[in-house]
């Protein structure tokens, strides 16, 4: 139970701090809630005003069966629920009268209580009048349609009434704070009373001592809406326990207290700073709180965001993160100014963190509604922690250019990995109607965890297949915008990302290794050479076609030696264009031609035999060291025809 531990420890140290003052952690018994429709009372328990309105995370109270209540046990909560539990003339409409008198005897028992709590006795005076359904017709927030309650229409979605989750208002001249969400002392007094009810003591395996232990464990870990559990011994039907024990206890009990703060904080860690991609969810953090980098992230997007979930598919009003690392023009620059400004921001977790502090990655996911398991869990030192993001930033970073909007150098994130390697339409799939992040997507990200954090080698097949993908250029679909180029921007970036750091023991570098000398390496460079020279002459002439070298990119990474000779030949006619109108740069790139081919040892230039991925290297290298030879051209060019100031 080590993940129990660090929870609840981390939940003991961050409980109350005042770093976490605009998100703390919520207290015991408490879980957050999306709620559709807001009742005001007055201080007699008079219904003033009802109003629709989406509420993410409201905090409601909730009991150990409630916490985790299901079909077969429909727990009530104790203040806040759904409306089917709320409305004593329910039974009017079609609602179960058997849900109402379970939520009137849960808050009866709490107000007639010594922890009673005056909001709640409001609440509960008014709710035992039974007109909360009446009340809400004649506001207009439910409406009839042949004696039948419609559906509520919410941010766009139908709902329907019973399932709609009511939150309540109490304005009273001794209260300051009328909304019932947002009272610590209702939620303190629930505490208590939940806490104070009769048990038998046994030992929590967590913590060593004896007292209450939790018979119920909660749900809604990942949201509000979840259903999966990752502890549960409930069911005590057909053949759950093998003949091997009598009941669950026996296999394992835990604290009431120890679960209650353990799932507690890994909703708010997840809600605060998880990565979701469908029902995979991956948080990292630190047991003291500290801030750490995130671990699913491109090095553009390394910094936390304190604010919002870490989602997959972030909402459109939401800020993206701004890059950490500008996009530089190339220089020459063989990685240098990325590792100073990439080593610069981990002085700044190092600063935060204590090189022994604990910090705990975890990843969970449910194959089923009902059940979740843990699929990966490493605990490391703060000092390892940075060092394995270093080296898989450092060691995977290239020239990325993933849209208008992300160009910068540095390591891609896992799922733009995962897109490079299979493309943008296997990355969803549409389920029900509704569109989701793909198994596939989930799997290439579980299987780079291990890699970023347990510095595992890369997957083989995942290089292979984003270089034959990149070698396919024709074949590539197109981006939003109706081009293929931009697709094949993307994917190129994230294969050369890919090669490097699945062949750390070759240090290959982000520039022009003029004395690299390797056969896939050369070729490359020619192939890019060539690509250069035809695709300026075809500027000159305002042709929009692509080039041959482009057309032959996979029949020439198969067959290099062959193709070679189509390609040069096809490059006369081009050469013979530049010849009268550019003879200089002509000049300079034919003899960049007969450097490269001088390079060759041996029969590497002849022999048959494919081109390995790192024949992207030298390509991409090589076409963004030309690049930059042109725009310093251009740049003398125009400042030579500047007029001189006497």
């Amino acid at each position: 139970m080590s993940w129990i531990q660090k929870l609840y420890e981390t939940y003991d140290r961050c409980a109350g701090q005042p770093q976490f003052d605009t998100n703390p952690l919520p207290p015991i018994s408490v879980r957050p809630q999306n709620t559709q429709i807001c009742i005001t009372l007055n201080g007699k328990g008079d219904f003033r005003h009802a109003e629709l309105s989406l509420l993410e995370d409201t905090l409601i109270p909730v009991s150990e069966a409630s916490a985790s209540r299901s079909g077969r046990s429909p727990a009530a909560n104790p203040l806040a629920d759904k409306l089917a539990y709320c409305a004593g003339d329910g039974s009017r409409y079609g609602l179960k009268r058997d849900y109402f008198d379970r939520l009137c005897k849960e808050l009866s028992d709490w107000c007639n209580s010594e922890h009673r709590d005056t909001k709640a006795s409001i609440v509960l005076e008014y709710i035992k009048r039974g007109t909360l359904i009446a009340d809400l017709l004649k506001s207009g927030t439910l409406t009839l349609k042949d004696e039948k309650l419609e559906r509520l229409k919410i941010n766009g979605k139908a709902l329907d009434p019973d399932q709609a989750w009511i939150r309540w208002r109490v304005e009273t001249n001794d209260e300051m704070v009328a909304n019932t969400w947002e009272d610590p002392n209702i939620f303190s007094r629930w505490e208590r009373f939940e806490s104070g009810k009769p048990h038998t003591p046994n030992l929590c395996m967590s913590s060593g001592t004896k007292g209450r232990v939790a018979r119920l464990h909660p749900k809604s870990i990942r949201d509000s809406g979840d259903q999966a559990k990752l502890i549960s011994s409930d069911d005590d039907e057909g053949y759950t326990f093998k003949g091997r024990f009598l009941s669950g206890e026996q296999a394992a009990s835990l604290g009431y207290f120890a679960s209650q703060k353990a799932h507690s904080a890994l909703r708010w860690l997840l809600a605060r700073q998880g990565y979701r991609n469908a029902d995979q969810a991956i948080v990292a953090w630190a047991v003291a709180g500290s801030p750490i980098p995130r671990v699913i992230a491109g090095s553009d997007q390394i910094r936390p965001i304190e604010t919002i979930a870490y989602d997959a598919d972030p909402p459109e009003q939401v800020d993206k993160p701004q890059a950490t690392l500008l996009p530089e023009r190339y220089k020459g620059d063989a990685g240098q100014l990325f590792a100073k400004q990439f080593n610069s921001l981990l002085r700044g977790y190092r600063a935060a963190l204590k090189d022994r502090d604990d910090v705990v990655v975890m990843a969970l996911d449910s194959a089923t509604p009902g059940r979740m398991a843990i699929i990966y869990y490493r605990e490391l030192q703060a000092s390892e922690f940075l060092e394995r993001i270093r080296s898989w930033h450092e060691n995977t970073a290239w020239m990325m250019n993933l849209g208008k909007d992300r160009q910068f150098v540095g390591a891609p994130a896992p799922e733009d990995i995962a897109r490079g390697v299979y493309g943008a339409r296997l990355m969803y799939e549409i389920t029900d109607g509704v569109k989701k992040p793909s198994k596939l997507r989930k799997a290439t990200v579980q299987r780079l965890l291990p890699c970023i954090i347990d510095a595992r080698p890369i997957p083989r097949d995942l290089v292979e297949t984003c270089f034959r993908r990149v070698t396919r250029r024709v074949g590539l679909e197109r981006s939003k915008n109706g081009h293929e180029e931009e697709e094949f921007e993307y994917c190129l970036g994230v294969a050369c990302a890919l090669v490097r750091g699945s062949r750390r023991e070759r240090n290959y570098k982000m520039a022009l290794e003029e004395d690299r000398n390797s056969r896939d390496y050369l070729f490359g460079r020619l192939l890019a050479i060539a690509e250069k020279i035809e695709g300026y002459a075809l500027y000159l002439a305002k042709e929009t076609r692509g080039t041959t070298a482009e057309r032959l990119m996979q029949r020439f990474s198969d067959h290099p030696s062959a193709t070679w000779r189509t390609i040069e030949l096809a490059l006369r006619p081009y050469m013979q264009r530049l010849q009268g109108s550019r003879p200089a740069a002509l000049y300079v790139w034919k003899s960049l031609l007969d450097d490269v081919i001088s390079r060759f040892h041996g029969d590497d230039f002849t022999r048959p035999g494919r081109l390995d991925a790192e024949f992207l290297l030298g390509y991409h290298c090589q076409r963004a060291a030309l690049r930059w030879d042109e725009s310093k051209s251009e740049t003398k060019e125009e400042s030579n025809q500047e007029p001189q100031l006497v």
